[in-house]
């Protein structure tokens, strides 16, 4: 499997979450949303200018912002 970027991974894609690489306030946020290394996502959907991105976890729907995704590392399973 390829460690990707969540910021780049296209549409329907998916993979399981490897890291997030950030601490404080924002890895706090992300961390309680689900976002943690094991979690498996799926890309769903991307706003008009690619940002925000819609992904599905856990029978759920999440949105993030590309600054936010920019902190998750994910091993796509192509």
């Amino acid at each position: 499997m390829a460690t990707v970027n969540l910021r780049n991974m296209a549409i329907n894609q998916s993979g399981t979450i490897v890291a997030v690489k950030v601490g404080g306030e924002l890895g706090r946020r992300i961390r309680e949303m689900g976002l943690v290394p094991g979690t498996e996502i799926t890309i769903k959907q991307r706003a008009p200018l690619n940002d925000p991105v819609a992904l599905r976890v856990m029978d759920g729907t999440l949105t993030l912002r590309n600054n936010e995704a920019d902190y998750i590392e994910v091993d796509v399973s192509s």
